[in-house]
């Protein structure tokens, strides 16, 4: 099950045999079953999660206690709370299971001392660090300059396996829309 880890790694970087085997040295993996809290807002942020099977959600519960989800995560994705990850604070964002799912988890320890160790692996996460941002940056527009048709057809596109996994809810609380807009869209 590793090997979605090395393939990743690989799509940047390769690795030979004892490369890997070092860097798998630093994760730990963990089992969640559906509904367990990986992170809760409030907590301070150990972990970076890479997704090997399963869903995740991070979410936000604003003051009227209405919930913003920020991210998913299925196989091959990482999720954390990153501010808090990165500065050792509090998280902002609850990180939960949606359906049973194993990751693998790299605290920030031991992904500094990666990275000190291995050239390979601080290009690759500043590889994939990069992606974040753009992803972000396109999330950010699409919500400033897209319609709710617009944005349920770019997520469509963009995720077309999640739309089968999530429920309508939870989709529309993600595009920023309420659960009847995003079944109008739907049909």
């Amino acid at each position: 099950m590793s090997e979605i880890l090395r393939r990743q790694i690989e799509k940047i970087t390769p690795l030979t045999d004892q490369e890997f085997e070092y860097i798998l040295s630093h994760f730990t993996l963990k089992k969640f079953k559906k509904h367990q809290i990986l992170i809760q807002e409030g907590d301070t942020v150990q972990n970076d999660y890479f997704v090997m099977n399963g869903l995740l959600k991070a979410s936000y519960l604003n003051q009227e206690g209405k919930e913003h989800i920020m991210q998913f995560a299925m196989e091959d994705w990482w999720i954390t709370d990153y501010q808090a990850y990165f500065n050792q604070t509090e998280a902002t964002f609850t990180i939960d299971a949606l359906e049973s799912t194993e990751v693998l988890t790299l605290s920030l320890y031991n992904r500094e001392k990666l990275c000190a160790d291995m050239h390979k692996i601080e290009h690759f996460f500043r590889k994939k660090s990069n992606n974040g941002y753009i992803a972000l940056q396109r999330r950010i527009l699409s919500l400033l300059n897209s319609n709710a048709k617009e944005r349920y057809e770019q997520f469509i596109y963009q995720y077309p396996t999640l739309l089968q996994r999530l429920p309508k809810t939870l989709i529309a609380s993600y595009l920023g829309v309420s659960r009847e807009t995003l079944s109008r869209l739907s049909v």
